[in-house]
C-alpha cells in the first residue's frame, strides 16, 4: 500500500541505512536517500553501493558548514577528530532546511539505539535531534519503537508498531533483515571517515593550528609524508608513483621540488608567505632524504605551474634531522 508521506533517508552507504530505507519502502513509502559529502568522507563507495541496490542517490556537498562545525564542536570530539554528534546534528538540520525543495514530510536514519558508543547512545541521538533543530520530524526505523514519539507517529503518518526495537552492537538483527530483503554483501559498518583516523587527525590538527583549513589544504592531507617545518611552511613529500601523480594533479600554485637527475619523490611546499632561498635550501634538502637514489648530495629543480626552471645543488638532510619536522 502507497504511503502518503514522503521522507528523506539521510544514507551512509552503510548496511543500517540500506535497511531502514528498504524497510520503509517496503511499508509503502516514498524514501529518498540523500549523502552529504566532505573532504572527509566522499560519495564514491556510497554512490557505488546505492547504485548496487536501485537507489537514487541524492548527493549534497556540506563542505563549507562542515569546516566551521569541526572547528569548535558543541559535544567536542571522539577518540580523534570525530565530532559524531555534531556532525550527524548538522546533516539533519541541512536535510531539514531541503525538505521544502525536494517536498518530503520527515526524515530517517538508519542509527541504532546503543551500537555507537558516542553517536548512539540515547542521550546522543536526542542531542543530535536538538542540534538539527528538526528533532520532532525524525525517525529511526531501527529502533524507534525503543525512542519517543515524534510528530510522524503522533499524527500517523508512521505507525509505530511498524517501527523495529533493535539496540546495541550484535548485528545478528540486522544480517537477517538483510537476508530477507535479498542484500547479499555487508558495508562496513561506520568505515569511510577519515576523522576517526589518528594519522589524519594529527595532521588535520597541524592545519587547524596554522590556520590552514580549507579544501585544497585537506585534500592533501589524504597524500604523502607531511613535515611542518616553520609556521608558515608545509612541505608534502611523495612516496611512491601514484602519490607523485596525486600531488601533481592537486598542485596549483605552490611550488614544486623534484631531483634534476634522479628519478625519486616529487615535494610539494605549502606556504603562506613568500619564499627565501633559505627556504628552499631546507625543503630541497629533506626532498632528498627520501630519494633512495642520492649518496650525498644533488641538484634540486623547483618552481611553479610544472615549470621547474630554477636549480639548487644541495647535500642531503640527516635521517635523524628529518624527523624533527615530520607530522
Amino acid at each position: 500500500m502507497k504511503r502518503e508521506h514522503r521522507c528523506f533517508a539521510l544514507f551512509s552507504g552503510g548496511l543500517d541505512s540500506i535497511l531502514s530505507v528498504l524497510h520503509m519502502q517496503n511499508l509503502g513509502y516514498e524514501v529518498l536517500p540523500i549523502f552529504f559529502s566532505t573532504p572527509f568522507f566522499g560519495s564514491d563507495k556510497v554512490q557505488e553501493t546505492a547504485n548496487k541496490i536501485g537507489f537514487d542517490l541524492i548527493v549534497h556537498d556540506l563542505t563549507d558548514l562542515h569546516l566551521k562545525m569541526i572547528e569548535s564542536p558543541k559535544y567536542g570530539y571522539g577518540k580523534n577528530m570525530n565530532p559524531c554528534i555534531d556532525c550527524h546534528g548538522l546533516m539533519f538540520h541541512e536535510a531539514g532546511r531541503l525538505m521544502k525543495e525536494y517536498n518530503v514530510d520527515f526524515i530517517i536514519s538508519g542509527e541504532v539505539m546503543g551500537q555507537r558508543p558516542m553517536s548512539q547512545r540515547k542521550d546522543a541521538l536526542n542531542a543530535v535531534g536538538k542540534l538539527s533543530e528538526i528533532k520532532d520530524l525524525l525517525i529511526r526505523p531501527l529502533s524507534q519503537k525503543l525512542l519517543i514519539d515524534t510528530l510522524p507517529i503522533r499524527e500517523g503518518w508512521v505507525i509505530k508498531d511498524e517501527m523495529l526495537d533493535i539496540q546495541g552492537r550484535n548485528r545478528k538483527k540486522q544480517m537477517k533483515l538483510a537476508e530477507e530483503y535479498g542484500i547479499d554483501f555487508y558495508p562496513s559498518p561506520g568505515g569511510g571517515c577519515l576523522l576517526t583516523d589518528a594519522g589524519f587527525s594529527h595532521k588535520l590538527k597541524d592545519l587547524m593550528q596554522y590556520d590552514m583549513m580549507n579544501r585544497r589544504s585537506i585534500e592533501f592531507l589524504k597524500v604523502g609524508r607531511h613535515l611542518r617545518l616553520n609556521d608558515n611552511i608545509k612541505l608534502i613529500v611523495g612516496r611512491n608513483k601514484v602519490e607523485n601523480n596525486l600531488l601533481n594533479k592537486l598542485a596549483q600554485d605552490e611550488i614544486i621540488l623534484q631531483a634534476k637527475v634522479f628519478p625519486g619523490p616529487l615535494g610539494i611546499i605549502q606556504s603562506q608567505e613568500k619564499l627565501t632561498i633559505e627556504d628552499i635550501k631546507l625543503t630541497s634538502s629533506i626532498l632528498l632524504r627520501y630519494n633512495s637514489k642520492v649518496v650525498n648530495s644533488a641538484i634540486v629543480q623547483y618552481g611553479k605551474n610544472f615549470q621547474l626552471n630554477d636549480e639548487i645543488e644541495i647535500e642531503k638532510m640527516a635521517e635523524e634531522k628529518v624527523k624533527q619536522y615530520l607530522l
